[in-house]
């Protein structure tokens, strides 16, 4: 299947692992630049030399994305390397259970950073490259049924097509 991505450069955060492993690798397969996102050095290491060995390329940056600083790092870092960035895919977060009846506000706060405000930060930080590469912006999200995670994969339009 060609979905057109050839040399797209597109930033995957979690992508050295299970569901964003698994974007890195369609991507790759696509032709695409994936860019790993992720805060084990040594696990983005590995899924990037699991491209590599396919013949595929990629970049590995090393970020804990519940820091803002890191954010803007990875995206500084991402333009510094490919002067672009064709796609985002927002795909970190843990399931940390925290909920009404299990949490408190300062780990609810965590929470929100730990699995919601770097997919802001991100994609604000991304904008204006996606804006003018007319790239787009995929949040997974994911749902619990039975036991079991499900990925499901959101696009999100830009300010333009909302308007």
């Amino acid at each position: 299947m060609d979905l057109g991505l050839h040399e797209k450069v597109i930033v995957v955060t979690g992508g050295a692992r299970g569901i964003g492993l698994g974007i890195v690798e369609a991507l790759a397969g696509e032709g695409a630049i994936p860019i790993i996102v992720g805060r084990s050095e040594e696990d983005n290491r590995l899924a990037l030399e699991k491209l590599k060995k396919k013949g595929s390329k990629g970049f590995q940056i090393v970020a804990e994305l519940s820091r803002p600083e890191e954010c803007k790092m990875a995206v500084d870092l991402t333009l510094q390397q490919f002067g672009k960035i064709e796609g985002l895919v927002n795909n970190a977060g843990i399931n940390d259970g925290i909920g009404l009846e299990s949490g408190s506000y300062e780990r609810f706060m965590e929470s929100l950073h730990q699995n919601l405000v770097h997919y802001y930060l991100i994609a604000h930080y991304a904008l204006p490259s996606l804006k003018l590469s007319k790239g787009a912006i995929v949040k997974v999200r994911r749902l619990r049924k039975r036991g079991k995670v499900i990925p499901l994969p959101m696009r999100l339009p830009m300010e333009e097509e909302m308007r």
